[in-house]
């Protein structure tokens, strides 16, 4: 069994594409999701939003609004990050769950896997935090990975946070000491250090100079 399978709710029962607006409003009222699950003769049909919920008439059932349903869902045997993924593509706090053969069987919450985010070593394990950015088409994974291992250190996790006009930051969680090697190091490869580090020499350095250069001006 996948180990998400493990974080499958059914607290909640999904709504009926017979019942009213009215009933799927109480349920929002009731709860914060941003959706929830609909099906229709058991089977799952797309999530009813919360600003449907509040804004149609309360009296239609929720078959009339069909067209309008966000059929997004997770497969139980999807891994966590696949998962979070579609929580942030899809804007929703909530997850519906299909099996094998696309039988509605729960849900996520994404608080949830927060949780376990957070209890991954990328955040839970003491280290520090360096932002890095390249040309999109000269970055190497393996490359980052060999500069922070060659400097005696071990890479926690990493993420890409950011691309924009083909340029990469890449996040890097890495192990206590000597992060002003592995910042030099990076420099020496011709990556830009985002970043700020008080055991950054480079810029200790050009801050001594500009100081010096201030006093000279000052003369």
């Amino acid at each position: 069994m996948n180990i998400i399978s493990e974080y499958i709710n059914n607290d909640v029962k999904p709504l009926n594409s017979i019942q009213t607006m009215n009933e799927a409003h109480d349920l929002f009222m009731d709860f914060t999701y941003t959706h929830f699950p609909i099906l229709e003769n058991n089977i799952y049909i797309g999530c009813l939003n919360r600003e449907d919920a509040e804004t149609l008439n309360p009296g239609v059932k929720i078959e009339s609004n069909k067209v309008n349903l966000e059929r997004f869902f997770a497969k139980n045997t999807m891994s966590w990050l696949d998962v979070q993924e579609l929580f942030a593509r899809n804007q929703t706090n909530i997850m519906p769950v299909l099996d094998e053969k696309n039988n509605y069987i729960g849900y996520f919450e994404m608080e949830e896997f927060i949780r376990i985010f957070n209890e991954t070593p990328f955040l839970k394990e003491e280290g520090g935090i360096i932002v890095v950015k390249k040309k999109q088409d000269d970055f190497s994974m393996s490359q980052i990975t060999q500069i922070v291992e060659s400097n005696n250190a071990k890479l926690l996790g990493l993420f890409i946070s950011k691309i924009e006009n083909n340029e990469i930051e890449i996040t890097l969680k890495i192990s206590l000491g000597g992060l002003n090697d592995i910042i030099q190091t990076f420099r020496r490869f011709d990556y830009n250090i985002i970043s700020q580090h008080q055991e950054d020499s480079y810029i200790e350095n050009l801050k001594e100079r500009s100081d010096y250069l201030d006093k000279y001006l000052n003369i």
